[in-house]
């Protein structure tokens, strides 16, 4: 009787500490999808102009606040990947505790391989430092610039095939708890597909111009949604109703004995 009344007491306790997580995690990637875009349309992609380097170059000298607060908000995307992948491990590793293990290294993973993309983009900061009185830099500086900026693209081409195995990994995960529904895996699964389309698109197929992950992102934004709603309201395995009705019927039948 005494177990019995220890491990119901620990059930509410386990349950607050999941939704701390929940909270954590959902949290995390609400502030991701704020920051991602605003880092790569409002103040990258914003001031590269393709097939130009020299109004590239001349954009960047104008806007270096921009460019910057850009390259520190894809950062702290990068840090915020880390602690999604912790709080995705704990909230999943009941299903699968090794697959959840690996989702989780995926993502940190993944995160190591942008954050050391960035470091091209920390380059032309730095490199372009001191020539705002000078809005038409030379060509070399230029050629540097422009190289930066490709290798940035490569990075992230790179890392978002091991975000998107990550995601397949984690629809994998989804599919198989009880405190997600099932078509939200097969909604992250498509999205981590999509993912790896444009990855080995962009690797195999010379100038390739598709973008099928924008498509297909519907299952990481309704991911973020339900792990608010976990950590809001909480799960409950199904064992955990049969535990609470049957505990005062065992004790009946104890006192009766």
């Amino acid at each position: 009787m005494t177990n019995r009344s220890i491990t119901g007491a620990t059930r509410p306790a386990a349950d607050h500490s999941q939704r701390k997580v929940a909270f954590a995690a959902a949290f995390s990637l609400l502030f991701i999808a704020l920051l991602a875009p605003f880092a790569q349309f409002g103040a990258i992609q914003n001031l590269i102009v393709p097939a130009d380097t020299a109004a590239t170059t001349n954009n960047i000298v104008a806007s270096a606040g921009l460019f910057r607060a850009g390259i520190a908000a894809f950062l702290i995307v990068a840090i915020l990947d880390v602690v999604v992948a912790w709080g995705l491990y704990v909230i999943l590793r009941p299903a699968n505790e090794s697959l959840a293990l690996l989702v989780a290294w995926l993502r940190v993973v993944y995160a190591a391989v942008f954050a050391y993309a960035l470091v091209n983009l920390l380059d032309v900061a730095q490199l372009l430092q001191g020539t705002a009185a000078t809005p038409g830099s030379a060509a070399p500086i230029q050629g540097q610039v422009a190289s930066s900026i490709a290798s940035f693209g490569n990075g992230w081409d790179l890392a978002l095939a091991i975000f998107g195995l990550h995601l397949v990994g984690l629809g994998a995960l989804l599919f198989r708890s009880v405190a997600f529904p099932n078509f939200l895996g097969a909604l992250v699964v498509i999205a981590g597909a999509g993912y790896l389309a444009d990855s080995f698109g962009a690797i195999l197929v010379p100038d390739y111009t598709l973008t099928i992950s924008v498509f297909t992102f519907l299952g990481e934004a309704l991911l973020i949604v339900w792990l608010f709603k976990l950590a809001i309201r909480g799960t409950r395995s199904p064992e955990s109703p049969r535990i609470l009705v049957g505990a005062p019927v065992r004790t009946s039948e104890a006192a009766a004995s």
